[in-house]
C-alpha cells in the first residue's frame, strides 16, 4: 500500500463544539501518523482559495463565509492509503446520510456544518496543504 499524506480540516462547528480532540483520537487509533498540526482562522482569500474548486457553484459563498465563522484546526496526517483511509473515517459530505461509526454521522446533521473537511485526492492535498502550511512545517516520518 502506498503512504500517504493528506490533509483534514476541523471546521468552525466541530472547534466550537469541542470535537478536535476527537477527531484527532480517532485518527491516531486508526494508525495515521500526525506530520502538522496547526489552529487558524482563515481570511477570505485563504477560504476562497481553499474551496476554489467549487467556485461558480451555488453553495460556494455560504461555504467560504462558514469557513470564516470561526477558528479551524488543519492537521496533516501520514499513513498507507491515508486519503482514501480518512475519506472513508469521515463520512460522505451530508451528515444526515453518513453512517454512524463515521466522524460525520456520529456529530452532524448537515451538508455545511459537518464537523470535517478531508482532501478527496493527491492533487486536491497538493493544492490545499499550500493554503495552510508550508513544506518546513511538516515533521518528516518517525
Amino acid at each position: 500500500m502506498p503512504v500517504e499524506r493528506t490533509l483534514i480540516v476541523v471546521k468552525p462547528d466541530g472547534v466550537r463544539r469541542g470535537l478536535v480532540g476527537e477527531v484527532i483520537s480517532r485518527l491516531e487509533r486508526k494508525g495515521l501518523k500526525i506530520r502538522a498540526l496547526k489552529m487558524l482562522w482563515m481570511t477570505r482569500e485563504q477560504a476562497e482559495e481553499f474551496y476554489s474548486v467549487h467556485k461558480g457553484k451555488p453553495f460556494y459563498d455560504e461555504l467560504v463565509k462558514f469557513t470564516q465563522s470561526g477558528p479551524v484546526v488543519a492537521i496533516v496526517v501520514e499513513g498507507d492509503s491515508a486519503i482514501s483511509v480518512v475519506r472513508t473515517m469521515i463520512g460522505p459530505t451530508d451528515g444526515r446520510k453518513a453512517p454512524p461509526g463515521t466522524i460525520r454521522g456520529d456529530y452532524s446533521l448537515s451538508i455545511l456544518e459537518n464537523i470535517v473537511h478531508a482532501s478527496d485526492s493527491e492533487e486536491s492535498y497538493a493544492r490545499e496543504f499550500k493554503v495552510i502550511f508550508r513544506d518546513s512545517e511538516v515533521m518528516p516520518g518517525y
